[in-house]
């Protein structure tokens, strides 16, 4: 059986095809996602935009269709921090599920959270030093979440407004990046992580922190040195505060353009990587930790666990 599973966030639409076999398990098929920032303007107006709405509907469209094709006998689509919080958000899904012919599942945050670490632990599965406790964090474009897992189950998840591209609109970085410019924008981060992160959550022993989604991956292919993005050797890479330090240095010396000239930086990543670095710093910051491994796997993988439990 073939399973469909969209991913609708508030900067990046991912698309994952898989087969279900009878063990329980899945095998990837066909695998895309697009930048489309649906939640462009949402923190000025409250409302998602026409134009947003537009190029993330068609994109949607699009992969549900492909999909099909390719003998999907479900796609489910599921819509993160953007959709919940906007005013119009349940008018947009309205019409995409008209448009897609697919249910669009609106998840709190707090879901989300739980299917993201669901597919970053069936990602992570037969890494031999990944240890308990863990905290996953998954830097999105209108939210980041936060998930203690420990003992084999979740103790503690929160979706904290903060994402990527509000940061990005406050604090624009079109050219070389001024030094004082980005510690404001990094002490604003750690202020807020400081002061809305549970302290269930914040003040958990970690022995793991792990990290997902377009910034962390971006930063491992970057160090990694790679031509074009490969998720086999993302997944499970233990990207260094070195590392990071590093990466940001490069990123802060160039332009927006010339950001968008290097590998593996996706269209539509160039002005939004500097703020999601200033995430992960204040993050590694936060739990006092040197390290964090990688996950190329998310909800999207997170929602094929959940169905494939469901359905045991």
């Amino acid at each position: 059986m073939r399973l469909a599973t969209i991913d609708l966030g508030s900067n990046t639409v991912r698309y994952l095809l898989v087969e279900v076999n009878d063990r329980a398990g899945w095998r990837t098929l066909d695998q895309d996602q697009r930048v489309t920032r649906l939640g462009q303007g949402l923190a000025d107006t409250g409302r998602l935009g026409e134009a947003p709405m537009a190029r993330t509907g068609a994109t949607v469209v699009e992969y549900a269709e492909r999909a099909r094709r390719l003998g999907a006998a479900d796609v489910f689509v599921v819509a993160t921090s953007a959709v919940r919080e906007a005013a119009n958000g349940g008018e947009f899904v309205a019409g995409l599920e008209r448009a897609a012919a697919a249910r669009v599942r609106i998840v709190s945050g707090e879901d989300e959270a739980r299917l993201t670490v669901r597919g970053v632990l069936a990602g992570l599965r037969g890494l031999s030093d990944l240890r308990g406790p863990l905290v996953v964090f998954d830097i999105g474009g209108g939210s980041t979440e936060f998930i203690l897992w420990r003992d084999g189950a979740v103790v503690a998840a929160t979706s904290l407004r903060l994402g990527v591209v509000p940061l990005a609109e406050r604090y624009p970085f079109p050219g070389p990046v001024d030094p004082s410019q980005y510690r404001r924008l990094e002490d604003e981060v750690r202020e807020r992580l400081a002061r809305e992160i549970p302290p269930d959550v914040a003040s958990a022993v970690v022995a793991t922190l792990v990290g997902t989604a377009g910034t962390v991956t971006t930063l491992a292919a970057l160090d990694l040195g790679l031509d074009a993005y490969d998720a086999a050797r993302v997944q499970g890479y233990r990207l260094t505060r070195a590392a990071v330090s590093r990466q940001l240095a490069r990123l802060m010396a160039l332009t927006v353009e010339g950001r968008a000239d290097l590998p593996c930086l996706e269209p539509g990543r160039a002005d939004l990587i500097v703020p999601g670095v200033a995430i992960v710093v204040a993050t590694l910051d936060r739990f006092r930790v040197d390290a964090l491994v990688v996950s190329d796997w998310s909800l999207r993988e997170g929602i094929v666990a959940e169905w494939l439990e469901s359905h045991a």
